[in-house]
């Protein structure tokens, strides 16, 4: 009888111990369960995410990040901590990612290097605004508009922005059609969003492709050797999918690691997010750097891309600038769909997705130059 009254008293108290911060926390996953399943947003990212939060923020559920011993944060450890789900990403994502665009028209790579503008410049906002060096970093990496980037960086040098670095980069990739397209409009006439591009696809040869993902693989990594394992990663994965003669482990990569990897990502970045040390002024200003960063990321791509159209004289829709990010295939997608609504017969789809791969490669570039810049000042992960 007593064990029974016990067990009775046991009950409600995850309602006892509900602190308001946690309420909260619960409420935005929620939220972000909407966007992720009632308006069809990112679902791949902001359902696992969302659910995350809600799990993590439970009372006495032992399920955040945080709780020693919990099943999240054995996935927390082992798989974030110590950037396996990073790099197991990007191999998923070479797998998919198809160059040929790009190397039929390398100009576009240009692109990509000025979609990247807008990391230096939050770097200098966060410095501006009293976060140390490692922690202005980790901020400024959300511009790259890249959610495995961002975690990279941030596990190896400032571990206690994880959470909140982590949530706004996945979040901003998420809600790029949104952010992206009243830049893109404000700063182009409808005159230069109608300017049409040849649709036809220039053909690559398969040797091409197959020598590609090798040579790039190593030139980038001799030049940011910082950068390694992502880079070393996407080659890969790339590499087998133009390579033509490793199917299955081509499908393994674009299927099993790439969804499994997310799954366990977005659920671990969820249950990270803790009322308690999630709703604070530094996370506040993290989101909101975060957001000036990729948004300068689109003007300076825009800004590049009228000027392409200068240069080209007429030739190039300005509109490619926004491609540059590495929200890989969104902004690509965003172009294509901006193109259409001012001249329905364009078609930027093609030379987007060129500008979005080379997106992909400037963002770990960029941080990889940023991750050796501190190294070379002696300066070390956060204690």
């Amino acid at each position: 009888m007593d064990a029974f009254i016990d067990a009775l008293n046991s009950l409600g108290q995850g309602f006892m111990n509900l602190t308001w911060e946690a309420a909260v926390m619960i409420l935005i996953g929620c939220v972000l369960l909407y966007l992720g399943i009632g308006r069809k947003i990112e679902p791949l990212l902001l359902v696992p995410i969302g659910f995350g939060v809600v799990l993590g923020n439970l009372p006495l559920a032992n399920l955040g990040a945080q709780d020693q011993g919990g099943v999240i944060n054995l996935l927390y450890t082992a798989g974030i901590l110590t950037e396996i789900f990073p790099v197991l990403l990007f191999l998923g994502l070479g797998a998919m990612i198809d160059f040929g665009p790009m190397l039929a028209n390398p100009v576009v790579l240009i692109f990509g290097a000025a979609g990247q503008f807008g990391i230096f410049i939050t770097l200098l906002l966060a410095l501006g605004l009293g976060f140390v060096e490692q922690e202005a970093v980790s901020i400024a990496v959300i511009g790259a508009c890249d959610g495995p980037t961002a975690i990279y960086v941030t596990s190896k040098y400032a571990r206690e922005l994880l959470p909140a670095v982590s949530i706004a980069a996945y979040s901003y990739m998420a809600l790029v059609p949104i952010i992206q397209p009243p830049i893109m409009r404000g700063m182009t006439t409808r005159k230069e969003r109608e300017t049409p591009m040849a649709a036809g696809e220039k053909q690559v040869s398969q040797r091409v492709k197959v020598l590609f993902p090798i040579i790039a693989g190593i030139a980038t990594i001799l030049i940011a050797p910082m950068g390694a394992p992502l880079m070393g990663m996407l080659m890969l994965g790339n590499l087998l999918k133009e390579s033509g003669v490793v199917g299955r482990l081509v499908d393994v990569s674009q299927n099993t690691i790439a969804n499994l990897v997310t799954l366990l990502l977005g659920l671990c970045i969820g249950a990270s997010m803790l009322g308690g040390n999630f709703l604070t002024w530094d996370t506040l200003l993290v989101f909101a750097l975060g957001f000036i960063a990729i948004s300068m990321d689109t003007v300076f791509g825009m800004l590049l891309g009228k000027l392409m159209r200068v240069l080209s004289k007429g030739k190039i829709n300005p509109l490619l600038g926004a491609a540059g990010t590495s929200a890989f295939p969104m902004s690509a997608r965003v172009v294509q769909k901006e193109g259409q609504r001012a001249n329905p017969r364009n078609f930027l789809l093609w030379h987007a997705i060129g500008a979005n791969t080379g997106g992909q490669i400037g963002s770990v570039m960029a941080a990889a130059v940023m991750l050796a810049v501190l190294s070379g000042l002696g300066i070390g992960p956060l204690a």
